[in-house]
């Protein structure tokens, strides 16, 4: 029995080491296969970017998808993959990428807020509005929060969701001020809230009860003293609402608040003015010497155009449109004198009339300086670029 207990013990300590060998060997061999899946994964990944360099997106697509499938683990490999298909334009496959990254158990969290992200800009990028405040939404209470709320903002202005943006730039608002160190794209919106905040309330009223279009235009104003678009629209509302006392004064506020803007209205405060004459004779005097005042600090073609409506006759008239010339070069403003004036061969004043007209429509336009839009109504939010405030209120020739 000892010599068969002794065989045993002898077999046993001459398995350990050859099971050491082999536990070693194969350690060895498994490291072997893990560093040629590195190199290949490492040469696969050289290679997309490579192409992606070169600005060459379809081999650079090939060559990641080639990655994802040797190393389906590789998170930054499925996240440039998605960019690249949303860049490109297949939103289907870019949500598929980014979709099959949420549905992985072990996804750390914050690979999947990114990942939720990524998701939430294909949706954006497709024009899936719904989708995509959805997946936004999903990011409130994470890291991203606040770019969420900001593109959030983004996707109710685009939805022409008014009400919608309005809470939402409240709740942005709120979380800017828990929040310790912003981006520079939450910055720049947050700087400007409150203006965007008062348009809001500005599109809404287009759209209420007469009632509440006054309240709101008024809660624009208080909310941004500054903008002009709340005082022009308020101006616009009593004078079509028959509170004509009430325009002139708001026509007058636009006037001493934002002179900027004045042009856009001064037509329509000089007729205004000029209807009430009978029964308030000082409003028209008073009407003509704001917009005077205005020309001689900011002029305009717009304020010659109004402060012309006052002149008694054509020659006064005539006066008001040299004067605008000796301070300042128009070619409107020189279209309009000579329509007044009477030519040496009167035959000719029809032709060169017409000719001088269509040569000054393209100067009359106003134009988006963000991204260079034209158009011969002014918009609060160019159609363009859909940016707030980027269209300025002098035209073409003046800007």
């Amino acid at each position: 029995m000892a010599t068969i207990w002794a065989t045993e013990w002898v077999w046993l300590l001459l398995a350990l080491p050859v099971a050491f060998v082999l536990g070693w060997l194969a350690s060895r061999i498994d490291w072997a296969q893990g560093r040629l899946r590195d190199k290949q994964h490492t040469q696969v990944f050289s290679r997309g970017l490579n192409h992606l360099l070169n600005e060459e997106q379809d081999q650079a697509i090939d060559a990641f998808v080639q990655a994802v499938t040797h190393d389906p683990e590789a998170s930054d490999l499925h996240f440039a993959l998605g960019n690249l298909f949303r860049q490109r334009g297949d939103y289907d496959r870019a949500v598929r990428v980014h979709e099959h990254m949420l549905a992985r158990a072990d996804l750390p969290e914050r690979e999947r807020v990114r990942a939720q992200h990524a998701l939430a800009q294909d949706f954006w990028k497709a024009g899936l509005l719904d989708r995509a405040q959805t997946a936004y939404e999903a990011l409130l209470g994470t890291h991203l929060a606040m770019p969420a709320h900001v593109a959030l903002l983004a996707v109710f202005e685009r939805g022409r969701d008014w009400q919608g943006a309005f809470e939402c730039a409240q709740r942005l608002e709120l979380a800017a001020k828990a929040e310790p160190k912003l981006d520079p794209v939450s910055q720049g919106v947050l700087s400007k809230l409150h203006e965007r905040m008062a348009h809001y309330l500005c599109e809404m009223a287009t759209r209420g009860s007469p009632a509440d279009a006054a309240q709101l235009l008024q809660r624009a104003v208080d909310l941004a003293p500054a903008l002009a678009r709340p005082r022009v629209d308020l101006a616009r509302w009593q004078s079509a609402n028959g509170e004509l006392q009430l325009a002139l004064t708001s026509y007058q506020s636009i006037a001493t608040q934002c002179p900027q803007a004045l042009g856009l209205v001064a037509i329509e405060f000089a007729e205004l003015a000029l209807a009430e004459r009978v029964q308030h004779p000082q409003c028209a005097e008073f009407a003509r010497a704001t917009l005077a005042h205005a020309q001689q600090t900011q002029p305009s073609i717009d304020l010659v155009q109004a402060l012309v409506l006052f002149a008694p006759d054509a020659e006064a008239a005539r006066a008001a449109y040299m004067a605008h010339l000796q301070h300042k070069p128009s070619l409107i403003a020189a279209t309009h004198w000579l329509a007044l004036e009477r030519l040496e061969h009167e035959q000719f004043h029809a032709d060169l009339q017409r000719s001088l007209d269509a040569a000054v429509k393209p100067l009359q336009r106003y134009r988006c300086k963000a991204c260079d839009f034209v158009s011969h109504t002014h918009f609060w939010c160019c159609p363009g670029c859909q940016s707030w405030d980027s269209m300025p209120t002098k035209r073409v020739e003046e800007q």
